[in-house]
């Protein structure tokens, strides 16, 4: 029996392991991916505003020329909305990257963990928030004669990010609490 449950534990760490793996691929690839849409709508917006003409052949064709030459205030609003998103979307897989890469499983609850989880939480916030903001502008655009039905896709999961912001935050303050906990209980033996 013993050796069963020996067994079953090293089974289970293997599987443990081979998932943590498996998400941190994945968390690369997101972030390699996030990246390369950050960096093309960054280039976009140069293009916009210095060759308006090569627009229609770059990233997502996003072609926000109508909008430059009628209100530049509007264009560089809404366009500052969708860069800050997109690179915070990055930036903070980035964090997600560097908590899994640094994270020891073994010992979950540090000091570390608990500041990259937080930093997480308030990068998802904000990403959210930012994201319900430009929609809200984006709605007050339209009734000022802008048609900005392509930037919807930018910020359509305002409420999601929101959400996981609040939840990943709950998460950061659990494990603040077992960082506690493990220094009151390392002090007491």
């Amino acid at each position: 029996m013993f050796a069963i449950s020996i067994l079953n534990l090293s089974i289970m760490s293997k599987t443990n392991n081979f998932v943590f793996w498996g998400l941190y691929v994945i968390a690369w690839l997101i972030f390699v991916g996030l990246s390369i849409e950050a960096g093309g709508l960054l280039v976009n917006f140069f293009f916009t505003i210095y060759k308006p003409e090569m627009v229609q052949n770059l990233y997502q064709k996003l072609d926000l020329i109508q909008m430059y030459t009628d209100s530049k205030l509007a264009f560089f609003g809404i366009y500052s909305f969708i860069l800050i998103i997109s690179i915070s979307k990055a930036w903070m897989f980035y964090v997600v990257i560097r908590l899994m890469h640094k994270m020891d499983l073994s010992k979950p609850f540090s000091t570390y963990v608990v500041k990259q989880i937080s930093l997480i939480s308030y990068f998802t916030l904000s990403i959210g928030l930012l994201s319900q903001i430009a929609r809200q502008l984006t709605k007050s655009l339209m009734h000022h004669g802008f048609a900005p039905d392509k930037l919807n896709q930018f910020w359509v999961d305002s409420e999601a990010f929101i959400l996981m912001g609040a939840i990943v935050y709950i998460i950061a303050t659990i494990f603040k609490k077992g960082v506690e906990i493990q220094t009151e209980n390392d002090l007491t033996v």
